[in-house]
């Protein structure tokens, strides 16, 4: 006895509390495949050395959102096993590449606490910030989570609730060293739409659509050591069914995005992201998205591009986001806000 670990529930949790999470990782050629082979991923600069290099980087890295999914899946036996949702996303930066042979590890600190009315669960927000193998910080962001109590009678903690940006300031996004986008192959890239080319309040609808498998979704969660039971014990929920991981539908919602942002290539930040309704296996994804802002970045040639990325499943009408009432649509899987790096 003992030996286990439970996970930590609401009451274990304390503002200002550090974890350092296990087990550190190295990606390699092996994570890539597999990601590549479970989303339609086909970003050139995250494709080909070769274009990479042309672009004034050593390689092409590993894809944004591998490097994201590596750090939350170290995150999830300390913060969300006993969760009930994760709630949103904020504050997030991509600060370094991650290339084939680094190796991740992840930390979090608790900086906010709420108890919910019931007296049953709360929330917990953490920061987490992603370090590679000589302790730069790659990726940071905030989340926050709803999370159990294991004691009913532990006492509800003081209220603390972080004041979080609503948008990472264009100004603080960080361009990769030595990127250029002034060689920049717009046929071998897929599409020749620049920076200037979008407007804000466009829509983009992806056309292409995904369906769910049941064995896809779970490998890729393996894949992230997410541990989460939600994902893969059909007990666990009343239902019995396995719901999917908010990240499977938001690299899926990503690659489906190429399809009319092929020259959205770097993600360097995430504004803000909610998972509307869950998602389960035989869903059909499909994505659209909408320009809410562009800015010049601190690099002459390469413009940021903030995009709205909604992801919907089957049924959903055209555009759907949210009802008359203000809650979203319930065909609305993900709605993800985010920063790109595109050619000017």
């Amino acid at each position: 006895m003992g030996k286990t670990n439970p996970g930590r529930f609401f009451e274990d949790y304390e503002v200002g509390d550090v974890i350092r999470h296990a087990v550190p990782r190295t990606v390699a050629e092996g994570e890539r495949a597999l990601y590549h082979a479970l989303y339609p991923a086909r970003h050139a600069l995250y494709s080909s050395d070769e274009f990479a290099a042309a672009c004034g980087l050593e390689g092409s890295p590993l894809d944004d959102l591998m490097a994201f999914h590596v750090v939350f899946g170290k995150t999830v036996p300390d913060i969300s096993l006993n969760a009930v949702a994760n709630l949103g996303y904020a504050q997030g930066r991509w600060l370094k590449p991650v290339y084939p042979g680094d190796t991740l590890r992840a930390e979090s600190q608790v900086i906010g606490l709420k108890q919910n009315s019931n007296g049953k669960s709360g929330v917990v927000w953490v920061q987490t910030r992603g370090f590679n193998q000589v302790g730069e910080i790659v990726l940071d962001y905030v989340r926050w989570v709803m999370v159990r109590k294991g004691d009913l009678d532990a006492p509800a903690p003081e209220t603390v609730i972080p004041d979080l940006p609503a948008v990472v300031p264009a100004s603080e996004l960080v361009i990769p060293e030595g990127l250029s986008f002034e060689d920049y192959d717009f046929e071998l890239a897929g599409a020749p739409h620049r920076w200037g080319d979008y407007e804000i309040g466009e829509k983009i609808d992806h056309v292409d659509g995904v369906t769910i498998e049941e064995a896809e979704h779970m490998l890729a969660t393996r894949l992230w050591q997410n541990t989460a039971k939600v994902h893969f014990d059909a007990t666990f929920r009343e239902d019995g069914k396995r719901l999917i991981y908010g990240g499977h539908v938001i690299s899926m919602a990503r690659a489906l995005s190429f399809n009319g942002l092929a020259n959205a290539q770097m993600i360097v930040a995430l504004n803000g992201g909610a998972h509307a309704n869950p998602c389960f296996a035989g869903d059909t994804v499909r994505a659209w998205s909408e320009v809410l802002d562009r800015a010049e970045t601190s690099v002459p040639g390469i413009g940021a591009i903030r995009l709205r990325l909604v992801a919907v499943k089957q049924g959903a009408e055209p555009f759907a986001l949210k009802t008359e009432a203000g809650k979203y649509a319930p065909e609305v899987l993900l709605d993800l806000d985010y920063w790109a790096l595109m050619p000017i």
